[in-house]
Parts: C-alpha cells; sequence; structure tokens
C-alpha cells in the first residue's frame, strides 16, 4: 500500500503522520488525532454534512478529501470552536435555542455556520437557511438551527 509523509495542523496542534495516499481527512482526524467530534454520516458520500471541518478557515466536507490534500494546512474541528475553555457563541446560541437534539449533525453544521457567519455578519433567514443547505437535520426541522445562527449574529456583530 502507498504511503505519504502529511504535516497538518488541527486545532493549534502538529501532527505529522505517514498515512495510506487514500485515507480520507475524516478518518484521519478520527483515527490519527483522536478526535471524535467530526461524524461520518452518510457513509462518505459527501450529502449529509456531519464531517464538515475546516481548512484555513474554509467549510469543508472532510469526507470528499484524502489526508494528504491537507498537508500544510490548518484543519480545525469542532473541538476547536470553544476557546479557554468557554463555548464560542455560535456554540453557546444552539445551547440555548435548543438547536440540537440528537446532535450527530450539529458539529459540521457549527462549522459551516461559523464560516458562513465570518463571510456574512448579518444574514436574513433565508440566507441562514441557504447557507444550510448542504447539513442535513432529521431532528430539529431547522427553524431552532435559524434561532441560533440569528442568535450568534447578532452577538458577535
Amino acid at each position: 500500500m502507498s504511503t505519504t509523509t502529511i504535516t497538518v495542523t488541527i486545532n493549534g496542534e502538529v501532527f505529522e503522520e505517514t498515512v495510506p495516499v487514500r485515507m480520507l481527512l475524516v478518518d484521519f482526524i478520527r483515527e490519527r488525532a483522536a478526535l471524535t467530534g467530526t461524524h461520518i454520516g452518510c457513509t462518505y458520500e459527501g450529502v449529509c454534512g456531519a464531517c464538515t471541518v475546516q481548512i484555513d478557515g474554509e467549510a469543508v466536507k472532510s469526507c470528499l478529501m484524502v489526508a494528504a490534500q491537507a498537508d500544510g494546512h490548518e484543519i480545525t474541528t469542532v473541538e476547536g470552536l470553544a476557546q479557554g475553555g468557554e463555548l464560542s457563541p455560535l456554540q453557546r446560541a444552539f445551547n440555548e435555542q435548543h438547536a440540537l437534539q440528537c446532535g450527530y449533525c450539529t458539529p459540521g453544521i457549527l462549522m459551516n455556520m461559523d464560516e458562513f457567519l465570518r463571510e456574512n455578519p448579518d444574514p436574513t433567514d433565508e440566507e441562514i437557511r441557504h447557507g444550510l443547505v448542504g447539513n442535513l437535520c432529521r431532528c430539529t426541522g431547522y427553524a431552532h438551527i435559524v434561532d441560533a445562527v440569528r442568535q450568534a449574529a447578532k452577538e458577535t456583530r
């Protein structure tokens, strides 16, 4: 099996690992970095968004990338959103607005909406709903998620 050595920074920690060239980034994050907040929901098809992380600040579906593509880049997972033991405004809003039920999709939605709010700090509900298109949630019906994103936007403006 062909391997390659990669160096990535995940949530501020540097990882230098030799990996199979076909190892998916989501598997690297979960297995090598032991960060299990990044979920696998659609069995590597890229449709559910549960595996969303940020690479250099841009939300990407980690089940659609091989780990070698992340070589030399900065990755942020849901574990990296909280700073100094404090939840981010977005995480806090999800809690306060009851924007999660089973929580399986939540890490991917948080990572997507974190980038979304940096790019659009004063979104309309329609813009929030459009921004959520790549994330599937089977529990909440999205109303509380939209409320939480709106609350976080207001708090961070």
